[in-house]
């Protein structure tokens, strides 16, 4: 029998070719000449790239035999998830390769932006002493502000407090226990902004963090702070970050992502109070070596139709076919889910009812956990650390299958406990021979829902004239309501109302809409294939 042939796009360390074996007939071509990409696809059971080979729907289409595609890096703009799922191809990436370099990284802009080491350098290379102009600040007994306490912030804990700093964190989705464990005090956002001396952001980015630190954020730090944003370019406003560092409200920054890259002409490139690096979060040689040799494993696992760990898209492993629709459905679940959380979570069930109940149905409960954290950490979430994540945060998780589904063929539901004592819930289904995926419950209340890309759940008063009240909101706004369904368990008691919209809320109408109808439940969700 002829082996199964591995296509490498790009150049790839000699440890990633030593991970993959014997057992493969490994082929080699320039991802960036495209012709001779596709005529290489034709035979391809897999394809290991880096950033700049594009694996789109045409690549896809042009390898009928291709079962994985392994991307040696973090980040996966080049690669089409959506069709390569619809497609059956899984995805695998190396999501923790470039933990340790991203967090180093951090340490010397903090360093850097402390001692103005970069401009300190570049003086005295072009023959200038200036001792006194670069008098820098010890970060001893400083304060050192986290925002967002997944593996990388955890790293860089642990490498701040070895400095002898004060760490304080800010993340909706720890628990204090967890902060406790890494000696960290959890704060509001706003508390870590004015008590930080050093601030570092590691948030995914979403529409809700995208410019999440702007004028009025940047506003309450303290005139001699700093700010360093490594993770990703957009969540700190780059306009109004500019004010601040030209008018003094902060001592300077340190950025190594944009939200254009690369950055040519910036005007933050030009401030002598901001170190900028060009994108080298991962940039290091044991992190490329890692995320090769990662991959590399993860292709072996993926040929051999053993569960892959770091699958972005699909389990891999033996899924029986009545169960493998209902891992989108349970991944979008799970990021409503997480919407509906006001607190850190503590608990949470993945209730299976139905046929489906007799099969194998474990990667449904790494799905839910895949959903309920992808807007929630930085890192990429896979099926294997979605439950180390849980773990981490002191999620407790159970699994609970039964074969009778009162109302519906199938149905799957997340409940769980929040750190404040409340309690939440969703429900989905897929229904028709188009298998149409809908949300069915939120928090008891009975609906039908599409998903779509931006909901709305709100939780208030049944009364007369509320639906007038937001709809006039949502007009002035100019954002159209795509779909509407209100709920209720008796009337005049509460009411609960699911919109789909076209396009994001902004916070000042989220804000006005709590007040205008006393909403005991407001929160955009949104939702990502």
């Amino acid at each position: 029998m002829s082996k199964p042939v591995v296509l490498i796009a790009e150049e790839l360390s000699p440890a990633t070719l030593e991970a993959l074996g014997p057992d493969f007939d490994v082929v080699n071509v320039d991802g960036t000449d495209r012709p001779a990409l596709l005529a290489a696809l034709a035979t391809a059971d897999a394809i290991l790239v880096r950033s700049a080979t594009r694996v789109d729907e045409e690549a896809i289409a042009a390898a009928p035999s291709l079962k994985v595609i392994a991307r040696a890096g973090v980040g996966l703009d080049n690669v089409d998830i959506k069709a390569a799922t619809t497609a059956g191809v899984m995805v695998v990436n190396a999501p923790t390769s470039n933990i340790v370099s991203a967090a180093e990284l951090t340490v010397g802009h903090i360093l850097s932006l402390a001692r103005h080491i970069p401009a300190a350098h570049s003086a005295l290379a072009q023959g200038q002493w200036k001792r006194s102009k670069y008098t820098g600040t010890e970060i001893f007994e400083k304060t050192v502000g986290i925002i967002g306490l997944g593996r990388i912030g955890a790293l860089i804990t642990a490498r701040m407090q070895a400095f002898g700093t004060n760490v304080v964190a800010y993340d909706p989705y720890i628990t204090s226990a967890r902060a406790q464990q890494l000696g960290v005090t959890l704060l509001t956002l706003d508390e870590l902004l004015a008590q930080s001396d050093f601030i570092t952001i590691h948030m995914p980015k979403t529409p809700e963090t995208t410019g999440m630190i702007s004028d009025e954020q940047l506003a309450l730090m303290k005139p001699t702070a700093y700010i360093v944003n490594v993770a990703r370019g957009g969540l700190i406003d780059e306009d109004a970050l500019f004010r601040a560092l030209t008018s003094g409200v902060i001592a300077g920054a340190g950025l190594d992502v944009f939200v254009s890259e690369p950055p040519t002409d910036h005007k933050l490139l030009g401030l002598e109070n901001v170190v900028v690096t060009p994108h080298l979060g991962a940039s290091t040689d044991e992190a490329q070596e890692k995320a090769g040799v990662s991959v590399a494993k993860s292709v072996r696992l993926a040929l051999s139709g053993e569960l892959v760990p770091d699958a972005v898209n699909v389990a891999g492993g033996v899924i029986d076919p009545s169960v493998r629709p209902g891992i989108a459905l349970v991944e979008k679940l799970g990021q409503v889910f997480a919407g509906l959380a006001g607190s850190p979570l503590t608990s949470v069930d993945v209730v299976i009812r139905g046929e489906i109940a007799a099969f194998d149905v474990s990667v449904l409960k790494l799905a839910a956990l895949k959903g309920i954290f992808t807007n929630v950490v930085s890192e990429t979430v896979s099926y294997v650390n979605a439950p180390l994540l849980a773990e981490q945060r002191g999620v407790t998780v159970r699994l609970i299958t039964d074969a009778v589904s009162e109302e519906y063929r199938n149905v799957i539901s997340l409940t769980g406990a929040l750190s404040d004592g409340s309690q939440i819930s969703v429900s989905g289904t897929l229904t028709g021979t188009k298998q149409i995926e809908k949300i069915v419950e939120i928090n008891g209340y009975d609906v039908e829902v599409p998903f779509a890309e931006h909901l709305l759940v709100m939780i208030y008063d049944d009364r007369p004239g509320i639906v007038a009240v937001y709809g006039k909101e949502f007009g002035d706004a100019s954002i159209n309501i795509a779909g509407m369904q209100i709920a209720r368990t008796a009337a005049g008691g509460k009411a609960l109302s699911v919109l789909t919209i076209d396009s994001p809320a902004p916070e000042e109408l989220m804000e006005r809409l709590r007040v205008a109808i006393a909403a005991d439940v407001l929160t955009e969700i949104d939702i990502t294939d």
